[in-house]
Formats: structure tokens, C-alpha cells, sequence
């Protein structure tokens, strides 16, 4: 199957790929779904607008991902990735339904919220490793970078659908409903998984059974100045920057004062500008490090923008334009640093990646959710704008003048 005229497409003219991406666009609507409805239920439901209530969700959802780093990225490297994302993509799916039945019954509390935050986030920790890596055995490794993106673009997407469905699901029955639609979406994926073309896979090395195999991961990004770049970057947008579910919520509610489906548009904005940055990454058929840089100053300029918007539009349309920037850095960076990673090594450097990426959301989210309590919203959005620049400062002093990386593909 041929996509002409485009070559933004061309992983799709693999039939495994289009099988998992269609099962991985549906679940991913639910898991926007879940992450709106989730935000909304403990800023309005369960608290009386706690920035830092939310704050905490997000740190206890995310730090699985530093918890559990020496064991998430081995597994992706030494375990059959199809049969270990069948048993994560499950059991997010039981998690999501469990919730939902707990808070139509109206028995959920806001403990309990943090307590699913944590088993999800835990579970999502072991899967996020190899749901990434995965890819490179869903197509040639040409088209690699290609399908990244394309992955990207997919998240992303659903990011426009989930939340303002999430909306208009709050408004007319519940939001308990909402985690009951995340629960059923994970079928989608599963199926998915279950009907791919086992003999076209395209499966890499295992990386053997052997103590210290989480240090061998660490000493090997240690010699690459490089992927220690770029780690830096992410370091500083994922701790300040990618605290969105923060931002949105508290300027939604305090400073336009607009509902469950004023704050869903409002995540679809951003969503809007993720889409456009990941289909732009996705059209690129030479990785070089410009686009990092142009992503992380946008992002603080973004920020900037949507921190001082006067009015409910010009907040969103600064949304878009961060949102452009966030996936351009995001999905750049992770194309550069999987073709430059050794493929019996990926998973562990995937999993430093997305441990650095997300693992800094406990200790940044709680920061910006007090400052948001304490000072206002806009303040919070000046962590994000200052993370941008800080990053776009790292990556010109570190990145600018490096050789090219090695390519493995």
C-alpha cells in the first residue's frame, strides 16, 4: 500500500503499523479522556479548586517512571515487547474501569485518587519503554523516524478529541463515565495486538539476562555527550514546562472562570498546536539538531504568550503555538536519540528518557501548583516560559557545534 504525494505518511505502508496505530488512536482518545476527567474531578469534585491537589495527582501518576527505572527500561530490552505491552495496555484497562465504578457509585475520595494515580502510573512506567521501542519492529528502519513521529501525531491527535469528549461527557452524565470509556478503549489496542503479522515483525536483539544492565545503560549514555544533551533539555521542560494539566485547569477556572467544556477546547487547543509540531517532525527526512533548538525557544515564547493572554481566545491560541513547540522538541529528541542508541540498548536509554521526561513532574508539578496557589496561574506559566529558555540555553551551549550522532538504522 502506497501513500503517495507525501512522505509525512509512509510508515502507514506497512500493515502492522497501520494495525497498531489504529488500535493505539482509539486508546489514546480514552487515555485523554481519562487524563481530563481526572484533572477535573480533583480540582472541582474532591477539593475546592487545589491547584496543588492536582499538582500532587500528577507527581504520584509520574513518578513511577524514576521508582521503577532500573527494572522498566531492562524489561523493554530483554522481554517480548507484543506480550509485555498485551499485560500493560490490560491492566491501565482494568485500573481506568475500577475508578469509574468507584466514582459513579460516589464512593471515590480524593486518597484513592492518588492511590490509582500511583498503580497507573506504575503500570504505565513499564510500558511506555517498550510501547516506543516497540515501533522499530513494525517497520524498516528507514522509515523509523517516520513512525516516531507518526506516534507523536497519533498521542496527539486523540489530545483534540479526548478532552473535549471528556467535556461533554462530564456535562451530560458524570464524570465517572469518562474513566469507564478509558477503561473499554484499551480493547481497541489489545485487539490490535493480537491480530499483527507476527511473521513481518521485524524483532531486534534481546539484551541478555545479567546484573547491572540498568549501570550498563547508564554508562552508556555517560559517553555520549550528545544523548546527555538532550536529557539536560528535557530535564528542564519536562520538570517546569510540561505541567499543562496545571496550567490549563487553574486559568481556566480562576482567570476565565468557564466550565468542564471551556477547559476541555481549551486542552483541545493545545492539542491542535501538538498535532501540527509532530506532523511538521513527521515530514522531516533529515534529523539534525535545529529543530531542537527552534522547539525549545518557541516553547518559552509560548508560554510566555498564554501567561500574559488578556482574554479566553488569545489563551488559546497561545496554546496552539506551545503546543507546536512541545512536540517538535519531544518528537525530534526522541527520533535523534533512537536512532543513535544501540538497539539492544534502546529500551534502557528510552526509559532514562522518558524517567527524565516525566520523572520530574513529582518534584515540579507540586512546585507550580503552589505557585499557582500562592501567586496565581500566570505565575505558574512563567515556570513553564523560563524551562523553554533554559532548555533552547542548554542545547545551543552543548548541541550547536556537536558531529552529527551515530545512526543504527
Amino acid at each position: 500500500m502506497r501513500f503517495p504525494g507525501s512522505a509525512t505518511f509512509r510508515s502507514l505502508a506497512s500493515i502492522n503499523y497501520r494495525l497498531w496505530a489504529i488500535g493505539a488512536f482509539i486508546s489514546n482518545i480514552g487515555t485523554w479522556v481519562q487524563r481530563t476527567a481526572q484533572d477535573w474531578l480533583v480540582l472541582t469534585q474532591l477539593t475546592h479548586n487545589s491547584a496543588s491537589a492536582v499538582g500532587t495527582v500528577m507527581a504520584l501518576q509520574f513518578a513511577p517512571q524514576l521508582l521503577f527505572l532500573p527494572w522498566t527500561g531492562a524489561a523493554a530490552d530483554r522481554f517480548n515487547q507484543r506480550r509485555l505491552l498485551m499485560l500493560t495496555q490490560a491492566g491501565m484497562g482494568l485500573l481506568a474501569l475500577a475508578l469509574g465504578l468507584l466514582t459513579i457509585t460516589g464512593l471515590v475520595r480524593l486518597w484513592q485518587v492518588y492511590v490509582f494515580a500511583f498503580l497507573f502510573g506504575t503500570v504505565a512506567a513499564f510500558d511506555a519503554p517498550a510501547r516506543q521501542t516497540f515501533v522499530a519492529e513494525l517497520v524498516e528502519d528507514a522509515h523509523l523516524p517516520n513512525a516516531i513521529a507518526l506516534n507523536s501525531t497519533s498521542f496527539n491527535g486523540a489530545r483534540m478529541i479526548g478532552p473535549a469528549l471528556a467535556g461533554l461527557i462530564i456535562a451530560a452524565i458524570g464524570t465517572g463515565y469518562a474513566f469507564l470509556l478509558n477503561g473499554l478503549s484499551f480493547v481497541a489496542v489489545l485487539v490490535s495486538l493480537l491480530v499483527l503479522r507476527v511473521a513481518l515483525l521485524r524483532p531486534h536483539p534481546r539484551a541478555a539476562r545479567a546484573r547491572g544492565n540498568f549501570l550498563q545503560g547508564l554508562r552508556y549514555v555517560a559517553r555520549r555527550a550528545d544523548l546527555l544533551a538532550m536529557l539536560g533539555m528535557l530535564a528542564f521542560i519536562g520538570t517546569f514546562g510540561l505541567n499543562f494539566p496545571i496550567f490549563i485547569t487553574t486559568m481556566a477556572v480562576r482567570v476565565f472562570h468557564t466550565g468542564a467544556g471551556g477547559y476541555g477546547l481549551l486542552s483541545s487547543s493545545l492539542a491542535l498546536g501538538t498535532v501540527a509540531g509532530a506532523l511538521y517532525a513527521a515530514g522531516q527526512t533529515r534529523l539534525t539538531y535545529r529543530p531542537l533548538l527552534v522547539g525549545t525557544a518557541l516553547f518559552g515564547v509560548g508560554c510566555t504568550l498564554a501567561a500574559l493572554a488578556p482574554s479566553y481566545a488569545l489563551f488559546a491560541l497561545a496554546l496552539v503555538l506551545t503546543g507546536f513547540a512541545a512536540l517538535l522538541f519531544l518528537s525530534i529528541s526522541n527520533s535523534l536519540m533512537q536512532v543513535s542508541t544501540d538497539p539492544a540498548m534502546r529500551g534502557r536509554v528510552m526509559a532514562l528518557r522518558i524517567g527524565i521526561a516525566l520523572g520530574g513532574t513529582p518534584i515540579g508539578a507540586p512546585i507550580v501548583g503552589h505557585v499557582a496557589d500562592a501567586f496565581g496561574p500566570r505565575a505558574a506559566l512563567g515556570f513553564g516560559a523560563a524551562s523553554g529558555l533554559a532548555a533552547c540555553l542548554l542545547g545551543l551551549i552543548f548541541l550547536a557545534r556537536r558531529a552529527p550522532p551515530p545512526v543504527f538504522v
